[in-house]
């Protein structure tokens, strides 16, 4: 059983609104908060992208983010002041991280059904920085077997490789029968799995209706949708038990 991390276990971006917010304040910005969040949540998700398709480093994207945000709000940050700027976000983010609620209690009802079942991540995103997320969160790595990473295999999902790597992983520790990924986005994480060969499960806690260009893909690639991550261990033990 395979899981992306964030917004699937750990509530990111409930974290970065709560982080953005403290960080307005303490710059001293005049702004509507919901605009300044949304401004925030569409920076990372341009800047993100242009570091997995390797047009921005990792430190890149996070300075660009920054330096475009403060100008927005009237602020020009050269590149060191970016930096800097970014480092205290992140750390009004890093003490908002939180799991979602349903995160444990789903693994361990997964348990119960499928006995002998082996927990792995596999994540767009640096190897350390995202093992750093499990620790912090409490989510032990022992629990999770494999945690494979973008940033550390070359491949970034919805790349077939990258969801081939972590099983092939999980093989040569013992024999896979079966396997099975959630992710909250549809076509990177849910399709992407299922068009390598998995189980893909989208899980859509905000009710989204997708495109009907991703509605059809996922149609065609046979994924799974639930709401939270309690609806999981049911649907598993009916495909894979």
């Amino acid at each position: 059983m395979l899981f992306d991390l964030d917004d699937t276990l750990m509530a990111h971006r409930e974290a970065v609104d709560a982080g953005i917010a403290l960080h307005l304040h303490e710059r001293g910005y005049v702004a509507d908060a919901a605009s300044a969040r949304a401004l925030w949540h569409e920076l990372e998700e341009r800047h993100y992208h242009a570091y997995l398709a390797g047009s921005l480093s990792f430190e890149g994207q996070r300075r660009a983010r920054a330096a475009e945000f403060a100008l927005a709000h009237g602020e020009t940050l050269d590149d060191a002041d970016a930096g800097a700027w970014f480092d205290r976000y992140f750390e009004r983010y890093r003490e908002s991280w939180a799991l979602h609620v349903d995160a444990l209690p789903a693994m361990d009802a997964i348990e119960r059904v499928l006995p002998g079942v082996r927990f792995g991540i596999i994540t767009n995103g640096e190897l350390d920085f995202q093992t750093a997320k499990l620790a912090r969160l409490g989510l032990a790595t022992e629990r999770f077997e494999h945690v494979v990473a973008s940033g550390a295999e070359g491949v970034a999902k919805p790349d077939r490789r990258l969801f081939g790597i972590a099983i092939e992983r999980f093989a040569a520790d013992a024999p896979v029968s079966g396997a099975a990924y959630v992710g909250d986005r549809l076509r990177t994480d849910a399709i992407g799995a299922a068009e390598a060969g998995l189980v893909g499960v989208w899980l859509n806690r905000s009710g989204e209706h997708p495109a009907e260009t991703d509605a059809a893909a996922a149609r065609a690639a046979g994924v799974l949708e639930i709401r939270t991550l309690a609806e999981l261990a049911p649907l598993l033990a009916a495909r894979l038990g």
